[in-house]
């Protein structure tokens, strides 16, 4: 991608993990990025990084479940980067509990960050999107959709983002714009760390036995996400459409 044709890429929670990783490939790429997560200052390393290699970044902080605050970010991302154009909802968290101690507020917060943020950041990029005849949104699902043990919440949210990628196929494909969902498997992140930690096992036992029954014998990485979404924000995916690619290590959860 040339300069005088650089695109601009939003990711939302990209401060670490996935999302810094889909965030430094896109940048690699030759898109310019938008790193957005709730803590402005925490999406500097991320930026520096960027920059440092050659890139074009912008930090900016946002609650994702807040529509006032959605507009005004992406408001400033135009006006700083340029239209953006890819937009990767990437913004997650997790309250995992089994049913019956799962409270009302855990539910509702794994709901709106994971929907109501994809929602409110969709309906907004996709403006510019249509505006430009050209789209790529990408949604981060997981394998939990299809059901995990402590994860109603987390299962239906991911879930949920599936319907709602195949719905934004249909509506946003005539302007050239494409949506697509990856879910990732088991992916070594802090976010992972911290369930191994919460189930009183180490780290390294914990991906040992993730490792165990992953078909391709290791645990998943940030990058391995990172690439999937490299090939769907690019030119030659404009025929994939309402997708969902389980990014997993073999093809079951």
């Amino acid at each position: 991608m040339s300069s005088t044709s650089r695109r601009t890429a939003i990711v939302t929670g990209a401060a670490r993990g996935i999302g810094a990783a889909i965030a430094r490939r896109l940048a690699a790429d030759g898109f310019s990025v938008a790193v957005l997560d709730l803590d402005e200052a925490g999406c500097g390393p991320v930026v520096d990084a960027i920059e440092s290699g050659g890139g074009r970044a912008l930090a900016v902080g946002v609650d994702v479940t807040d529509a006032v605050g959605v507009e005004a970010a992406v408001a400033r991302v135009a006006a700083e980067l340029g239209a953006p154009t890819v937009l990767v909802n990437n913004a997650g968290i997790l309250r995992d509990n089994l049913l019956f101690r799962m409270s009302a507020e855990d539910w509702d917060a794994v709901m709106a960050v994971h929907l109501r943020g994809a929602f409110l950041l969709s309906r907004v990029v996709q403006r510019h999107m249509v505006d430009h005849r050209w789209g790529r949104i990408v949604n981060l699902s997981s394998t939990s959709a299809l059901g995990n043990r402590g994860q109603a919440n987390y299962s239906a949210a991911k879930a949920g983002l599936q319907g709602f990628t195949k719905t934004l196929a249909i509506e946003l494909g005539k302007f050239g714009v494409t949506a697509n969902a990856i879910a990732p498997g088991f992916i070594e992140t802090e976010m992972t760390a911290a369930t191994a930690e919460r189930a009183g096992v180490p780290f390294e036992e914990f991906k040992a036995r993730a490792a165990a029954r992953i078909p391709v014998g290791r645990p998943g990485r940030p990058e391995d996400v990172a690439h999937a979404v490299s090939f769907l924000a690019s030119e030659g995916a404009g025929f994939v459409s309402g997708q969902v690619i389980y990014v997993a290590g073999g093809p079951r959860a």
